[in-house]
């Protein structure tokens, strides 16, 4: 008989690697869920009042510069066009993100070509920054004041309950400053949503007679001396039974009401006001332009600390945090017959398609040798 593999977690980074281990013919596959409904928090489902495709745990939007990745997730739907276009509601008006010449010139009564307003932006920088070391710094060094203070300051203290200065510069790296007209809030090649829903291609990606799929069963480490190997996509504090105490990590509240017509006029609208206590709202039926709904649906969300009943989304990872995971790690790389895989098990802010492409590189390592060469974690935090 072949041997049995077990994945915790249902979600894309078990579920590709799950369908990748089956069609070798060398395993079988048990993957456990302790959600009703398997893709995690890309979870999607039609509404049944409004028709309306509803992303459960926030917007979704695929994107990835990855040929292999974008081929891999197309093999299992079609891919509506879809181009994220963020609008931020501010002190000083509505606004395009990320910040880009439309941005400048709006928001400074300007009429800059690109190179002027590269010019101008350096000009209004703080300078006296040599190397950014906290948020703060990263966007006072390269937008200046006035801009940091509208559009990041009091987004980001919503966002991660913490003051900027707190919070490492490499979270802003991920919001770029363009100086032309692009508003499409990625740099990504490929971008799109998928018609039928994310749900529905993980369902197809588990289809596969070598896999069986347990919903609503939280998988006990401690029983994983009964598989040859485990995959496990959970908390990494959590697989240690939370021993050395709790990593951080933000999580969502969402709060939906419905509206007819057209309520916002686009998918996601950031409200970057501290003032304003959600941190975005967004429209739900904007993510497929493709269909027509007479009315509509939209959340407004609100971010917090997790607490152990709540569901973790982003990694806080302040010095304590990375103290703390340097100590799991630690722990993690004296086991055996287990790899860590996807953002909780190696505590980082992954997107779809990182997780994705992470889980088809483990996959090629995994075939190609045996399990007891098999890797402690798909990518080592850091």
């Amino acid at each position: 008989m072949k041997p049995l593999l077990a994945i915790a977690g249902a979600g894309f980074a078990g579920s590709v690697l799950a369908r990748e281990l089956a069609e070798s013919g060398r395993y079988r596959v048990l993957v456990f869920d302790e959600r009703p409904h398997v893709a995690g928090n890309c979870h999607t489902s039609r509404d049944a009042k409004t028709g309306v495709m509803i992303h459960h745990y926030g917007p979704h939007i695929f994107n990835t510069s990855r040929v292999d990745v974008w081929q891999y997730i197309q093999r299992w739907s079609r891919f509506g066009p879809y181009i994220n276009r963020v609008k931020a509601h501010t002190a000083r008006g509505v606004f395009s993100l990320p910040i880009n010449l439309l941005t400048i010139n709006q928001f400074f009564g300007k009429r800059f070509s690109p190179a002027e307003a590269r010019d101008f932006l350096s000009s209004i920088g703080d300078q006296s920054i040599r190397e950014a070391h906290s948020f703060e710094e990263q966007a006072l060094k390269f937008v200046g004041r006035d801009l940091y203070e509208t559009f990041f300051y009091g987004y980001t203290k919503k966002q991660w309950g913490v003051e900027p200065r707190e919070l490492p510069a490499s979270i802003l790296k991920r919001l770029p400053v363009r100086f032309n007209y692009d508003d499409n809030y990625y740099n990504s090649k490929y971008q799109g949503i998928p018609e039928e829903g994310y749900t529905r291609i993980v369902e197809k990606i588990l289809d596969h007679p070598e896999i069986e799929v347990r919903l609503g069963e939280r998988f006990d480490p401690a029983s994983r001396s009964e598989f040859e190997h485990l995959f496990y996509s959970g908390p990494l504090d959590g697989f240690f039974n939370y021993q050395l105490g709790r990593l951080k990590y933000r999580s969502l509240v969402f709060e939906r009401f419905e509206e007819s017509g057209d309520f916002q006029g686009n998918a996601v609208i950031n409200y970057c006001e501290e003032s304003v206590p959600y941190t975005r709202i967004s429209e739900h039926k904007h993510f497929a332009p493709w269909e027509n709904h007479d009315d509509t649906v939209c959340f407004r969300e609100y971010s917090k600390l997790a607490e152990p009943e709540d569901t973790p989304y982003y990694p806080l990872r302040l010095t304590h945090d990375k103290e703390l995971l340097d100590q799991y790690i630690q722990l993690a790389d004296a086991e055996k017959g287990v790899t860590f895989i996807g953002r909780l098990a190696t505590y980082r802010y992954l997107d779809m398609h990182v997780v994705i492409g992470e889980s088809l590189d483990l996959s090629r390592i995994c075939k190609s040798s045996q399990p007891r060469d098999w890797p402690i974690f798909s990518v080592r935090p850091h």
